[in-house]
């Protein structure tokens, strides 16, 4: 069993008296060291599958495993649980707390594990230093560009060595030279520290480095392309 599984997802929401089938049955496996992305048009199912293997939200039925554990069977408290200590998340609008430097915000999330000081501050300087902020560790994110606010999301998102990244849209808000710059980084990480990334992604940009492309339509996996993902 890989690093998420989901098999026969289903998840449905009602508008008015109209039932939506945002997902008809997905079956997926993620397996460690992959730089994934979801692609599809708006409606496809791509963000409320990366919401139900985050922990955001619950399954109408099917199974969601991540790092062992059915994300399906627990309450809320138990998928927060699994967010914090099993998962990191980068999201398009960053959101990064305004009040606090760059250091703060990458260091929050061990923060809330209970890690030491020390190995606090030994995990972030690294961390900030592997995407590129090294020196930018004291600003708050109104004295950063976009590009660099999206750098300290993703340094929040990994240094807690977590199994899996989940990323939505994570270049939408970025100019292009900026997004592809992102992106290195990213796959930068992925082969040198082994951060497994998921995206739910329209960037083509996205698509040329990823190790594999999973389609959606209409709620079902309509392709599933593994390649080497060094475009």
């Amino acid at each position: 069993m890989g690093i998420v599984t989901t098999k026969a997802v289903k998840k449905d929401y009602q508008q008015g008296t109209h039932t939506v089938h945002a997902l008809a049955g997905v079956d997926l496996d993620i397996e460690p060291g992959e730089f994934t992305a979801l692609m599809g048009p708006s409606g496809s199912g791509k963000t409320t599958l990366l919401n139900l293997i985050g922990g955001l939200d619950a399954p109408t039925s099917g199974q969601v495993v991540v790092d062992g554990q059915d994300l399906a069977s627990m309450g809320g408290g138990g998928r927060s649980k699994i967010r914090l200590n099993h998962l990191g998340f980068v999201f398009q609008a960053y959101n990064l707390i305004p009040v606090l430097s760059a250091y703060e915000n990458a260091e929050f999330v061990l923060l809330l594990q209970g890690v030491s000081a020390s190995e606090r501050r030994d995990k972030v300087m690294k961390v900030l230093a592997d995407v590129g902020l090294k020196g930018m560790e004291k600003r708050r994110p109104h004295e950063l560009s976009g590009g660099q606010q999206q750098r300290v999301a993703v340094a929040r998102a990994i240094v807690s060595s977590p199994a899996l990244v989940l990323a939505d849209e994570p270049t939408a808000n970025l100019d292009s030279s900026t997004g592809e710059a992102l992106l290195d980084t990213m796959k930068e990480l992925n082969r040198s520290r082994g951060v497994t990334f998921l995206f739910a992604t329209h960037d083509p940009k996205v698509m040329r480095r990823a190790t594999r492309v999973v389609t959606l339509a209409d709620g079902v996996v309509v392709k599933d392309e593994r390649k080497n993902g060094d475009g």
